[in-house]
C-alpha cells in the first residue's frame, strides 16, 4: 500500500514538475501585423523575464501551472498583461498596441468615446502621465499649459476659475454665484472652486473644453469644462509608486493599487500626500507660510457582471492643513480722499512706521496667524448600460466641503481689520441620467436630465476689528468724528454671521448630430433649466466697548451693524446651440456655432452696504442672471503625418454680466455682487502638436482675448478714486460709483502663449531598456487688469515663466530632475485693495523657483 502511494505521488510530482518545466512560446507582433523587436516578456509576481529576439519571437518558462499572467511591454506600445490559461505546444500570438498618436486621442467630452479632431468643440487634452511629467500636480499649474485657462487664487476658497475671461467673478469670492466654468471628475459636477485646489489623484486624461456646453452636461457650463476622467480599477493586478523630493523641503509620494477582489469585481485604492515648506516669511511670528500639507484618498469598486453592464463605486477624501496663504503688502497709493484719510497719514497717527513696501522680499510682518484648513470629498455611483447603439448612464453623487480659515485681512502688523473667518459647510446631492451614442448610421446624440440639491452654510463667519480701526474709519478728527478715539471703542468690536444657501438646479438637455448629406454634419442642441434659491442671513455684532451713550453706538454702527433678511428667488430658461461641421477629407474638420446660455440667478451673502436710514439695502441681495450669445468659428487639420493644427474664433456677449464689487464699508468687506449691463469677449486661439516618431514632441498654442465692459454705468470706484467728487445741481457731492463702459475685464491678458518641446533617444539604464529624455516648457501671459473696475495702480504686469526637466523614462520606471519658473521670476498672480479702501493694496505672489527629483515605478 505505502508502495502503491509513493509511486502515484511520484507521477503527480513528476507531471508537475513536466508542466511547470513546459516554456511559453510565442510572438510579439503590433496591431499592423509588423513583429516587434526586442519586446520584455515577464511572468507577473515574479522575476522571470525573457527578452523577443529581432524577430519579435521569445521563449520562457514560467516555472509554474496555469492560470498565470505575463506582461509584454516595449517602448512605444501600451503595456499590456495576457492570462494564460493553460501552456499549447504551438507559439502563441501577443500584440501590443501603441501608444495614442496625436490624431487618435480620445474623449468624452460629448458623453461618448469619440477620436479627439472629429469633434466640432474647442478642445485640449492632457494626459494624466503628461500633467505629472510637467508637475501640474492640481489645476492651478494647468493653466501654464493651457493658455486660455485662467485661475487665480488668494486661497482655495477665494478661487477663480476661468476660461477665456468668463466663468466666475474675479477677486474675492462669494457663495451666492454659481460658477461658469463646469469642473466635473469622473462625471460628477463639483460645484465649490475649492475642489480646483486638491492634488490630482489617478488621472487619466483632462479634457478643458472651451465655449458653452449646456446641452451635453448636466449644469450650465457659459464658459467652457474641464472633464476629468481617472483611471478605472482592473482585473488584472497591478500598481504604481511615485517619489519626488526638492527644494522648500519639498515631499510628495503617490501609491496606487488595482486588482480583483471577487469574480467580476476589482478594486483600486490611491493616495496621495504633498508636504512643503512655506515661501513667505512672517518676521513676527518667525514662521514660514504659502506651504503644503496636502493629503487624499481615492476607493473605487467596479463591477462588471456582463459585457453590457458596469457599475463604478467611487469614494474619495482631501484634506488640506497648509500654514496659510497670505498676501504681502504690495504698494501704497493716493486715493482722492481728504489728506486726514491717506494711509501714510493714518499710519503715522497711529504712531507706526511707514510700511515696508517690497513684496518681492516675501517677507510679511501681519500680528493674526493665517489659517487656511479645508477638507472635501464625496461618494459617487456611476451605472453604464449598453443598450443598441448607445449607452445609458446613471450618475449619482453626495460631496462635501468644510472651510476653516483665519486671515488677517489688513495685511499689515496694525491692529485694525485683526480678523475674517469665512467657514463654511458645503452639501451637495446630485443625479444625471443619460443616453448618448448612435441612434442609426447617420444620426447620434446625447439626452438627459440633471438635478443638483446644494446646501451651503455660513458657521458663525466671523470679523472682528481692533484697536487701531478707529483712525480708519474716523473722517474728521473734529466733532462727533472725534469719539472715535475714544478708549476701547472698537477693540474687539466685529460680527458673527451665519447664513444659509439652499438652491436647486435641475435640467432637460439634448444635442444631436446628423449627417444630411456626406461630409456635412448639423448638430442643434436644446436645454431647459429651471434654478431655485432660498437664503436666510443672519448677522450680529459683538465686542468693543460696551456703553449706553447714543453717540458712541452711532459710531460703532457706522463700522459694523446688525443685518437680517431672507430671500426666495427663482428663475427658467430655455436656451440651446446650433453647430455646422464639414468634414470633407479626415484631415480637416472645419465647423460654425451659435449658441445661448445662461447662468442662474446670483444672491448676495457677504454682507450688504447700508442704505440712508442704516439698514441693509435689500435691492441688492439679488443678482440678475447672466445672459450669453456666443459665436465661433473653427478649424480641425491634420496638414502632415504627427501633425495637428487647429484654429478657432470666437465672439461672446453677455447680458446682465455678474461681478463681484469692492465696498469701502467693512460690513462688505468681502465685496458683494452686482450686475453690469453688457460685456463682451472675442479673441482667435491657434493651438498646434507636432510627433516625429517618439524621438519629438513639439506642442504649441497662442490664444488672443479682448474682453471689455460694453456698459457698466454703475461701476464701483477703483481704489485711487475712493473719495471722488462730482458737481450734481450745483453741489460738490462725494460719489461711489463711475461709469466704466469701456474698460477692460478683470483678469484678462490679450496674449496668452505656451509652448514645448520633448526629445528623447532609446537607451537603458542599468538593465532597464526605455529612453533618456529632456523637455521644456514655457508660458507668457501680458498685463491684466486686477480689480472689478479697471485701476491705475491694480494691474499685473506681463510675465514668462520656464519649466524643464530631464531624466529616463520605460514603460516601468521613470527617473527625472525638474525645475518650475527656472529663472526665478518675481511675479503676481492678483492685486486686491485692502478693506476701507484707504490707499494699501496687497498682492498674491507667483511661486519662486522650484527644482526636484521624481522617481517613478509601475508593477
Amino acid at each position: 500500500m505505502k508502495q502503491s502511494l509513493l509511486i502515484l505521488f511520484s507521477i503527480i510530482i513528476s507531471s508537475s514538475f513536466a508542466i511547470a518545466q513546459n516554456p511559453v512560446k510565442g510572438v510579439v507582433k503590433g496591431s499592423n501585423g509588423i513583429s516587434i523587436p526586442n519586446a520584455t516578456i515577464k511572468v507577473r509576481g515574479t522575476n522571470i523575464s525573457v527578452s523577443a529576439d529581432t524577430a519579435g519571437v521569445f521563449s520562457i518558462n514560467p516555472k509554474q501551472q496555469p492560470p498565470f499572467y505575463i506582461q509584454v511591454s516595449s517602448v512605444g506600445y501600451k503595456p499590456q498583461d495576457f492570462q494564460i490559461l493553460n501552456i499549447q505546444d504551438t507559439p502563441i500570438e501577443l500584440v501590443l498596441v501603441e501608444n495614442a498618436l496625436l490624431d487618435e486621442i480620445v474623449v468624452t467630452s460629448r458623453r461618448r468615446s469619440e477620436v479627439l479632431q472629429d469633434v466640432p468643440i474647442p478642445i485640449t487634452v492632457i494626459g494624466g502621465q503628461a500633467a505629472e511629467n510637467a508637475g501640474a500636480f492640481n489645476v492651478n499649474r494647468l493653466k501654464e499649459l493651457v493658455p486660455s485657462v485662467q485661475l487665480y487664487a488668494s486661497n482655495a476658497r477665494n478661487t477663480t476659475l476661468n476660461i477665456r475671461g468668463l466663468g466666475s467673478t474675479f477677486g474675492l469670492t462669494n457663495d451666492g454665484i454659481d460658477p461658469g466654468v463646469g469642473f466635473y471628475v469622473d462625471g460628477v459636477y463639483q460645484a465649490r472652486p475649492a475642489a480646483t485646489s486638491t492634488d490630482f489623484i489617478d488621472i487619466d486624461q483632462i479634457e478643458v473644453i472651451r465655449g458653452p456646453q449646456g446641452t451635453l452636461f448636466g449644469k450650465n457650463t457659459t464658459a467652457g469644462a474641464f472633464n476629468i476622467t481617472t483611471k478605472k480599477p482592473s482585473q488584472i493586478p497591478g500598481g504604481k509608486v511615485e517619489l519626488s523630493f526638492g527644494n522648500y523641503n519639498f515631499i510628495q509620494a503617490k501609491t496606487s493599487i488595482t486588482g480583483p477582489v471577487a469574480k467580476n469585481l476589482a478594486a483600486r485604492l490611491s493616495i496621495s500626500g504633498t508636504q512643503r515648506d512655506g515661501t513667505i516669511y512672517n518676521t513676527r511670528e518667525q514662521r514660514s507660510y504659502s506651504g503644503q500639507n496636502n493629503l487624499g484618498f481615492k476607493g473605487q469598486l467596479y463591477y462588471t457582471p456582463s459585457d453590457r453592464l458596469s457599475v463604478l463605486l467611487s469614494g474619495d477624501a482631501s484634506i488640506q492643513h497648509p500654514a496659510g496663504y497670505p498676501l504681502v503688502i504690495a504698494g501704497v497709493t493716493a486715493t482722492e480722499r481728504s489728506a486726514f484719510r491717506q494711509y501714510a497719514r493714518i499710519v503715522s497717527d497711529l504712531g507706526y512706521s511707514q510700511q515696508k513696501v517690497d513684496p518681492f522680499s516675501r517677507e510679511i510682518n501681519t500680528n493674526t496667524p493665517w489659517k487656511h484648513n479645508q477638507s472635501i470629498g464625496g461618494l459617487s455611483v456611476n451605472v453604464d448600460y449598453k443598450i443598441g447603439g448607445g449607452t445609458l448612464t446613471s450618475t449619482t453623487a453626495w460631496r462635501f466641503w468644510n472651510w476653516d480659515p483665519t486671515n488677517d485681512r489688513d495685511f499689515s502688523e496694525l491692529a485694525a481689520l485683526t480678523k475674517s473667518q469665512g467657514n463654511s459647510r458645503h452639501d451637495q446631492y446630485s443625479q444625471e441620467i443619460r443616453y448618448a451614442g448612435n441612434l442609426s448610421e447617420k444620426l447620434s446624440g446625447v439626452i438627459g436630465v440633471f438635478a443638483l440639491a446644494q446646501n451651503l452654510k455660513g458657521l458663525d463667519q466671523t470679523e472682528e476689528v481692533g484697536k487701531d480701526q478707529w483712525r480708519f474709519v474716523q473722517t474728521a478728527n473734529t466733532g462727533s468724528q472725534a469719539l472715535y478715539s475714544t478708549p476701547g471703542l472698537l477693540d474687539g468690536f466685529g460680527i458673527k454671521t451665519n447664513s444659509t444657501i439652499k438652491s436647486l438646479s435641475a435640467a432637460v438637455f439634448a444635442q444631436v448630430d446628423y449627417e444630411i448629406v456626406k461630409h456635412l454634419h448639423v448638430l442643434p442642441g436644446i436645454r431647459f433649466t429651471y434654478d431655485k434659491k432660498d437664503v436666510d442671513y443672519s448677522r450680529t455684532t459683538y465686542g468693543g466697548l460696551q456703553t449706553t451713550d447714543a453717540a458712541l453706538l452711532a459710531l460703532k454702527a457706522a463700522v459694523y451693524s446688525n443685518q437680517l433678511f431672507n430671500i426666495n428667488t427663482n428663475n427658467n430658461n430655455l436656451s440651446g446651440n446650433l453647430t455646422v461641421s464639414y468634414r470633407p477629407t479626415d484631415k480637416i474638420n472645419a465647423y460654425g456655432t451659435f449658441s445661448t446660455a445662461y447662468k442662474p440667478v446670483g444672491v448676495n451673502v457677504g454682507g450688504l452696504p447700508t442704505a440712508s436710514t442704516g439698514e441693509a439695502d435689500l435691492t441688492l441681495a439679488v443678482v440678475k442672471p447672466e445672459y450669453v450669445q456666443h459665436y465661433e468659428l473653427g478649424i480641425k487639420t491634420k496638414p502632415t503625418k504627427g501633425a495637428i493644427l487647429n484654429v478657432t474664433a470666437f465672439n461672446t456677449d453677455i447680458k446682465d454680466y455678474q461681478t463681484n464689487v469692492q465696498s469701502p464699508q467693512l460690513g462688505v468687506n468681502r465685496g458683494y455682487l452686482a450686475n453690469a449691463e453688457k460685456v463682451k469677449v472675442r479673441g482667435l486661439e491657434i493651438d498646434g502638436t507636432y510627433q516625429l516618431e517618439r524621438f519629438l514632441t513639439l506642442n504649441a498654442a497662442v490664444a488672443y482675448l479682448d474682453g471689455k465692459y460694453v456698459k457698466f454705468t454703475n461701476a464701483p470706484l477703483p481704489l485711487e478714486e475712493t473719495g471722488h467728487t462730482e458737481i450734481i445741481n450745483g453741489v460738490s457731492t462725494q460719489v461711489a460709483f463711475k461709469d466704466a463702459s469701456g474698460g477692460r475685464l478683470p483678469g484678462i491678458s490679450k496674449w496668452n502663449t505656451s509652448g514645448g518641446a520633448e526629445f528623447s533617444i532609446k537607451g537603458n539604464l542599468a538593465t532597464k531598456e526605455g529612453r533618456y529624455f529632456i523637455a521644456g516648457d514655457i508660458s507668457y501671459r501680458s498685463d491684466y487688469s486686477s480689480n472689478p473696475t479697471p485701476s491705475r495702480v491694480l494691474n499685473v504686469s506681463g510675465y514668462s515663466l520656464i519649466n524643464a526637466r530631464l531624466g529616463f523614462k520605460s514603460d516601468k520606471f521613470s527617473l527625472f530632475a525638474w525645475s518650475r519658473n527656472i529663472g526665478n521670476k518675481n511675479y503676481f498672480e492678483q492685486l486686491q485693495a485692502a478693506a476701507g479702501n484707504s490707499g494699501l493694496y496687497a498682492g498674491v505672489l507667483g511661486d519662486p523657483r522650484t527644482y526636484g527629483l521624481t522617481l517613478r515605478y509601475a508593477f
